[in-house]
């Protein structure tokens, strides 16, 4: 595995890191699985971005003695409700929410706590008003969280957010056909084939701003929707009108300034053990680079 440092955090971490979606599969038993795999091949990184308290305590028991092989990237305003997730902005919520995944995950402290799916200006102005980004800061000071992120999929929102000096993690959506489309605060418009209708033609101007802004400010990237929620890797999905391979499109992601790591989304452990396969002829050509310098 090969590994970045994530902005200025400090943490080094692995290029291809974990996606919690497919760990609910046989019945919350593929978390254990995926972190197995994980494991084996070095990646260190995960994305929790799910309130589910049983997916919760999956984790929890698969991270059990070995907690401190992984860095945990979850999420505050994702809350658990009536059953069922909810994206909220009420503090009280957040609180209780947050505890309760301590709690579950059996961990002191989380190593980026990122405040969850923020589209919209005027969400970020709540967020930042309504005692939410306080609250971020107080764990970061108390320690229960080591840094504040915000994940996003609109560039203008995640501009402001770095420009402000309000975050330390940008997690955001990555992929050679978003890059192509303006912002917009429904997430809705980045899925809709006919947007793409026109072709594509150049990255948009916010995006590749964003992404050199991150980099500059030291303000590392983890990704999203690398595949597109899988429909870059389906010829009758993509709005590419054709189907881009795993390893094409975590490339591309990686090749964004400030990008420390691709959360890979899998539903099996052939999927996910494809998305750490991407590493292997990279490390072969660094060993090969190594073994070819002139020894003193």
């Amino acid at each position: 595995m090969i590994y970045r440092e994530l902005g200025k955090t400090g943490l080094k971490i692995s290029e291809i890191g974990l996606g919690c979606e497919g760990m609910t599969e046989d019945n919350y038993g593929m978390a254990k699985k995926f972190f197995d795999l994980a494991e084996s091949y070095g990646a260190n990184y995960f994305d929790l971005y799910s309130p589910n308290p049983y997916l919760r305590e999956a984790i929890g028991k698969a991270l059990k003695n070995r907690r401190d092989k992984f860095f945990v990237q979850s999420h505050l305003c994702s809350v658990w409700k009536n059953n069922q997730y909810l994206r909220s902005r009420d503090l009280n919520d957040t609180k209780t929410a947050f505890e309760n995944s301590l709690k579950l995950l059996d961990t002191d402290y989380i190593d980026v706590g990122m405040i969850h799916y923020c589209d919209a200006l005027s969400d970020l102005d709540e967020i930042i008003n309504n005692g939410i980004l306080n609250y971020a800061q107080e764990l970061k000071t108390s320690g229960k969280i080591r840094f504040i992120g915000l994940s996003s999929h609109n560039p203008e929102v995640a501009l402001k957010a770095v420009e402000q000096n309000l975050i330390e993690v940008l997690m955001f959506s990555v992929n050679p056909c978003y890059d192509m489309m303006p912002a917009d605060e429904d997430v809705e418009q980045l899925f809709k084939p006919e947007n793409y209708a026109a072709g594509f033609v150049n990255m948009n101007p916010e995006r590749q701003k964003l992404y050199e802004l991150c980099q500059t400010k030291g303000v590392g990237i983890t990704v999203m929707k690398c595949f597109g929620g899988g429909d870059l890797l389906n010829a009758k999905l993509s709005p590419a009108k054709a189907a881009l391979t795993v390893n094409q499109c975590i490339s591309y992601a990686l090749s964004r300034p400030a990008v420390a790591s691709v959360m890979a989304g899998a539903h099996s452990v052939e999927e996910l053990k494809s998305c750490f396969e991407f590493e292997k002829p990279k490390i072969k050509r660094l060993r090969t680079r190594v073994s070819v310098i002139p020894q003193n």
